[in-house]
């Protein structure tokens, strides 16, 4: 069976939307209506829709805000304006705009049949891909990124690459560390040194010593030769540190003397070596509490934590989701010799709504697999992990076991957490839980969570 192409009507005028619904039912359309600009982008961040049909003049919030609003959380869905002009003026303001086309009122239902076909089967994506590659451009820094957290993350780079401070850089496994490692070796007076890695979890105790401090000519079993470290490696550039959470203790001690003095020794040497090299580490673990297990020196964390830079987990900044999912997309295509050009609706819907517990990592797995499965020019979900396709709605955690707890309990929690996922909109929460507002204030004051 043929699944029904997903249109919403957004106009103020209720007797023109529901004029509108029926014909597009009629054409064989699964249609929904939503009465203002605000309640359209409530909805598409909610569920998935094939193409938006938006009233120009509105009361509240009118259609070209409304559509930029809705391109501003998934820019693959089309959208189409409904305008009383038929001026190039408004024509072209609708262009730029973003919007797929545009229809004048009073409709004509042919055109308007037309516009809707080519618009879902034909070049639905085509100006908003395009749109996306030029507001890419020619950046392969993997850091770009509109969302607030990573423009002040980019400002902190900004501001630490050029001093000679440690950096600590933290965050969740998969969320990009290392590229901040390298963007501020990129950005600092060293950029021309070597930048020289090792992952500190790799290695057992003796060998990482010996990666990093280098070792003596039979210095212990298969030392055949000697053998400089990475920090004489890394001398008068960066040494990242990968994991530096896992590092033994008896090598913590070492680590901060040449923090402290910029001294090693080889491993079997009582020979001491001077380098000048600055340090940035990075974990997925939370230092301070490593600290106070005894797992962690303090004297070292501090050394380390001079400067502090806090990498955001991917659900954190879903802004950047399509830049980042359009560069892997232009990598991996190019690399498999695909023509895969973007996303359909759908499938860009399925990946806002991810929560990316592996992080910026985890999409770029998702996205070489999907690269490698599309059959046409556009991913679509049935391409996608079926963890990422088996997604639900809205994510909501209502409990780790609904045992032994009573319906009140239950009902209480369900309000909790729909109002937290709302951000408090008791309006959209109401509707989530399928209850009227009047309602939702009387269980409200019943479980005191107003």
């Amino acid at each position: 069976m043929v699944q029904k192409s997903k249109l919403l009507i957004v106009d103020d005028d209720f007797a023109h939307r529901s004029m509108l619904k029926l014909m597009l039912e009629n054409w064989n359309y699964q249609a929904f209506e939503v009465e203002s600009g605000e309640q359209a982008v409530d909805f598409v961040k909610n569920q998935a829709v094939d193409l938006v049909l938006c009233d120009v003049r509105m009361t509240q919030m009118d259609g070209f805000a409304t559509l930029q609003a809705i391109h501003e959380w998934n820019p693959a869905i089309p959208v189409v304006l409904m305008t009383a002009y038929s001026s190039v003026e408004k024509a072209v303001e609708a262009m730029k705009a973003g919007a797929y086309s545009y229809v004048t009122k009073p409709l004509d239902f042919e055109v308007l049949k037309t516009t809707l076909y080519n618009a879902l089967e034909h070049t639905r994506l085509k100006e908003e891909n395009s749109q996306l590659r030029q507001a890419l451009g020619a950046s392969k820094n993997l850091l770009t990124g509109k969302s607030a957290v990573m423009r002040s993350l980019q400002g902190m780079i900004e501001a630490v690459a050029p001093s000679e401070a440690t950096v600590l850089v933290t965050g969740e496994s998969g969320t990009g560390k290392e590229l901040v490692a390298k963007a501020i070796q990129a950005n600092s007076l060293r950029k021309d040194k070597a930048f020289v890695t090792i992952n500190c979890a790799a290695l057992a105790e003796n060998l990482l010593e010996s990666e990093l401090f280098g070792h003596e000519k039979g210095a212990f079993t298969g030392a055949d030769k000697m053998r400089e470290g990475r920090f004489v490696q890394a001398d008068k550039g960066t040494l990242f540190l990968d994991e530096i959470g896992e590092m033994p203790v008896a090598l913590q001690v070492k680590l901060l003397r040449v923090l402290q003095n910029g001294e090693i020794q080889r491993v079997g040497s009582d020979k001491v070596k001077t380098v000048d090299v600055r340090i940035i580490a990075a974990t997925n673990r939370n230092l301070r509490e490593e600290v106070e297990k005894g797992h962690f020196r303090e004297d070292l964390f501090y050394r380390l934590n001079v400067i502090a830079l806090e990498v955001p987990a991917l659900r954190q900044r879903k802004d950047d989701i399509p830049l980042l999912v359009q560069k892997f997309v232009e990598n991996f295509a190019q690399a498999n010799r695909k023509s895969v050009k973007g996303f359909t609706p759908q499938a860009m819907d399925m990946l806002m709504r991810y929560d990316w517990p592996g992080n910026v990592r985890e999409l770029e797995n998702a996205m070489e697999r999907a690269v490698i499965l599309a059959v046409g020019e556009y991913i679509t979900e049935r391409d996608l992990p079926l963890t990422i396709q088996n997604t639900s709605g809205n994510g909501a955690v209502l409990g780790k076991s609904l045992a032994n707890k009573s319906l009140d309990d239950i009902e209480k929690e369900a309000i909790s957490a729909t109002l937290a996922e709302t951000a408090d909109n008791k309006s959209e929460a109401a509707r989530r839980l399928g209850i009227t507002r009047a309602t939702l204030h009387s269980k409200l004051k019943k479980y005191n969570l107003e």
